[in-house]
């Protein structure tokens, strides 16, 4: 909801500053805002605060639950993405039980968890995000970009077939392109490969501490790679596509690496476990943390500062400051050391009791639901505002600068990853090369979107192999057989499909006692913390320049929209727009354009 405040719209001199928010603005349950002050005589962001304004309690009713439930439930958390939160219980709840699954269930899970990151991937950034690049929306935003566009020759035109870089905006308008159309097709089809491993999609029926409940016969891993194979060509098309465009961009708009940049601080947690070296045991969690195949780290200013899941669990802060939320230090404190005899601090999700405080927003005070998640950098005494980069962007520069990963279809190369797709129907075999880039800005979070998309099919058909070497030899073992104990903690730590995701658990008495789980979006959207620092959204928007040609009583704001959107929040909702003295415009318009932008 695009708002003007009436005490500044029509009296704005040079540098003066003009009040705007966007509230709904992403998310399917549409409780993301930000309110922004622009300079529009400089063309620049002055400040930005991002809110939400629903409460969802998670942490306070798992309290007292059978800890078996957890999957169940926190799958719920979200209805784009669930399986992930499933997933992660089920790590955490294996810890607890001191279990693990059996090597044909990893490679089950690591199926399904590929065809999630190929489905999810795939519909936000060519149906939600491209959105914002496409003919209707440049046309509309920046008529002089669009005709540049025009004439602009693609230079992937070989591989996807577009002749000019306005050629593939126009593939990707909303509900006539035919990108926009085939990526719904695709999207199908990967659901599909989901459900063959996990049961059912978003919310999976087979995923239980211990293992699955997926029958393995061999047809269940041939339908898969059939489907595979299917849309291998389409994602080869897809990162020659968005290369093209966003290497335009550049040309195009001198200056636009700065929209949505901020500086590298980039946290990724780890998926795809080797089932030949995890155990869930977190005397060991380094170790099996290192053996997965898209590698954990923490990246400040281009440099690797860890790749321990122990050092990354034992670092996290859970700050607040301008979150609607009473402290809980004084509250009891649940895990005082942990298994390796570490003290964990009274801000770490063991030790976090949620204690909400509904009030009246202040963007002097408290402003949002979000509570503001950091990194403890021990050395230099910084809570650091880690961002995902959208999920993608962070789990390739990790892999990229750990140089760990090393199978037949990726391998990480200390500056780069090398991504092997086999010949489809209609390209040969193509080896993809995603680069650590200059900048962590919106268009390198967006680019690094396609490129996790072939890399998920890539270990999809090493994972496919491994799998099937074991039915093919008589292991079909899915599933361990456990007590849950009287006493136990464990933490979970994997990727959702938007970036890091950790759930840490308590159980006393056979229950639950303490559950917290941590998505991408309480860190990307976290507000100011105790020490003022902004959250990801806030530092990515504020100070960034302006470059669409509109002017403010008709402005857009697709520039912020761009950055915003490029860290993944969820799907964007309509924007509704409010002018002046409480005047509410009837003419409402949905940033999807729709079929009617002509």
């Amino acid at each position: 909801m695009a708002i003007t405040d009436p005490r500044t719209a029509g009296k704005t001199k040079p540098g003066q500053l003009v009040e705007m928010s966007w509230d709904p603005i992403t998310r399917i349950v549409g409780n993301l805002g930000v309110y922004t002050k622009i300079d529009f005589a400089n063309r620049r962001v002055a400040e930005c605060h991002a809110t939400s304004s629903m409460f969802r309690g998670y942490s306070v009713f798992m309290k007292g639950k059978d800890p078996r439930d957890a999957g169940f439930i926190t799958s719920r958390i979200c209805g784009i993405c669930g399986d992930n939160h499933t997933t992660c219980s089920v790590y955490a709840q294996n810890m607890a039980y001191g279990i693990k699954n059996p090597p044909l269930a990893e490679w089950i899970l690591n199926l399904g968890e590929a065809a999630e990151y190929m489905f999810d991937h795939t519909i936000f950034q060519d149906n939600l995000v491209f959105v914002d690049y496409c003919e209707a929306m440049v046309k509309d935003t920046n008529p002089a970009v669009l005709r540049r566009a025009r004439e602009t020759p693609a230079p992937g035109a070989d591989v996807h077939g577009y002749r000019t870089i306005g050629d593939i905006m126009a593939a990707f308008n909303p509900f006539e392109g035919e990108v926009y159309k085939e990526s719904l097709r695709i999207s199908r089809v990967t659901r599909e490969m989901f459900c063959l491993m996990e049961g059912r999609h978003v919310h999976p029926s087979t995923v239980y501490p211990g293992g699955v409940g997926t029958v393995p016969n061999p047809s269940v891993f041939t339908d898969y790679l059939s489907r595979l194979m299917q849309v291998v060509d389409f994602f080869k098309k897809s990162v020659a596509m968005n290369d093209d465009v966003f290497d335009f961009f550049y040309e195009a708009l001198p200056g636009y690496e700065e929209v949505g940049r901020r500086r590298v601080m980039l946290g990724c947690w780890g998926s795809f476990q080797d089932p030949a070296v995890v155990d869930y045991r977190y005397e060991s969690m380094e170790a099996w943390g290192r053996a997965m195949y898209v590698t954990p780290g923490i990246v400040v200013d281009g440099r690797l500062l860890t790749t321990d899941l122990v050092d990354i669990n034992l670092g996290i802060r859970i700050l607040l400051g301008s979150s609607y939320y009473d402290d809980w230090t004084a509250s009891e404190k649940f895990v005082d050391r942990d298994p390796l005899g570490n003290p964990v601090d009274m801000r770490h999700p063991w030790n976090q009791t949620t204690m909400p405080a509904p009030q009246k927003r202040d963007f002097d005070d408290k402003y949002s639901w979000v509570m503001s998640p950091r990194w403890f950098d021990k050395a230099s005494g910084q809570h650091l505002a880690l961002d995902t980069g959208g999920g993608a962007f962070a789990r390739l520069y990790t892999t990229a600068l750990a140089n760990l990963v090393d199978t037949p279809y990726v391998k990480a190369t200390g500056s780069s990853v090398q991504i092997n797709l086999p010949r489809g129907t209609e390209l040969p075999e193509t080896t993809l090369e995603w680069r650590i880039p200059r900048w962590s800005n919106a268009l390198e979070r967006n680019r690094a979107r396609a490129y996790f998309v072939a890399y998920s099919a890539a270990m999809a058909l090493y994972f496919v192999e491994e799998a099937m070497k074991l039915v093919s030899a008589g292991d079909t073992k899915v599933f361990e057989p456990f007590e849950v104990p009287d006493e136990a903690i464990g933490c979970g730590f994997h990727e959702a499909v938007r970036g890091v995701l950790s759930h840490h658990l308590v159980i006393r008495e056979g229950k639950i006692a303490n559950y917290h789980p941590y998505p991408p979006t309480p860190w990307n959207g976290s507000p100011r913390d105790s020490y003022g620092t902004p959250g990801p959204y806030e530092d990515a928007v504020q100070d960034m320049p302006i470059f669409e040609e509109n002017g403010q009583d008709d402005f857009r704001g697709v520039d912020i929209m761009r950055a915003v959107r490029s860290f993944d929040p969820c799907l964007p909702c309509g924007v509704h727009m409010y002018l002046g003295k409480g005047k509410t415009l009837e003419k409402m318009h949905s940033p999807m354009f729709g079929a009617s932008h002509g």
